[in-house]
């Protein structure tokens, strides 16, 4: 797809919209326990580290790119609304975070090939062509780097729900979130020739009750039952560019 192209063009005006007019409050940063726990999770999945040269894809207003960065992580921040990357800017407080406004399929050329690994936290279901945009996100990490987005469980029938019931929340905005299956994804990243494909799933409560006293532990006792597992409400995908050159 050409970035150019006037569906593409439409898509990304819509979620720009989306995201500046519509769900800006939802996405203040804030160490809660739930947002800590979605980071400690992908940080310890992602095997990342101090050395790591890092890319957060739809950081937004930073929700998740301080909390990284504050726990001595070398982060940068890709998003398509330069809206939101200002509000990241004053949020930081005088962190120096690296920030790029682009399409992760027009990504500037100077980040090819320059990250270690390639994060996103609820962003995935947000993009207009798996397949598309995985083959882009693989240019930009080194041989050996990994990608890992932590996205919503299509299997979840309450993210549905949460979608009908919130007005400010749409189907066009978040529907995305059905594409959100291990074949679905893992195809797109096998695609773009990533190897070493793994699924995690984890958690069991919104964050009003995660975030409430003894919400997080419970919430570890719960997600343990097999009963439920393959509906557990977060999924983290995980592929990595191989090592070598291209065969």
């Amino acid at each position: 797809m050409n970035p150019s192209s006037p569906s593409l063009q439409a898509h990304n005006r819509q979620q720009i919209d989306y995201f500046e007019s519509t769900l800006k409050h939802t996405m203040v940063p804030s160490e809660t326990p739930y947002v800590r726990r979605h980071v400690d999770e992908l940080v310890r999945f992602a095997g990342l580290g101090p050395d790591d040269r890092i890319l957060e894809v739809g950081c937004g207003m930073g929700r998740y790119t301080l909390p990284l960065a504050r726990r001595g992580l070398n982060v940068e921040g890709l998003d398509l609304a330069p809206g939101l990357l200002e509000r990241l800017r004053e949020y930081a407080g005088g962190m120096e975070i690296p920030l790029h406004c682009a399409d992760i399929i027009d990504h500037p050329p100077e980040l090819k090939g320059r990250f270690d690994a390639l994060v996103g936290f609820f962003t995935l279901h947000h993009l207009h062509d798996l397949d598309l945009c995985f083959r882009a996100m693989a240019e930009l990490v080194r041989p050996g780097g990994r990608i890992v987005f932590l996205e919503p469980n299509a299997y979840n029938p309450l993210y549905y729900v949460q979608i009908l019931a919130t007005p400010r929340m749409t189907w066009q905005g978040d529907g995305g979130i059905v594409h959100m299956r291990r074949g679905r994804v893992f195809g797109a990243m096998r695609g773009a020739g990533l190897v070493g494909t793994e699924l995690r799933r984890f958690g069991f409560f919104p964050p009003f009750v995660t975030n409430r006293p003894g919400g997080a532990a419970a919430e570890r006792v719960l997600e343990r039952v097999p009963l439920w597992r393959a509906a557990l409400p977060f999924q983290l995908f995980r592929g990595e560019r191989p090592a070598g050159p291209p065969a």
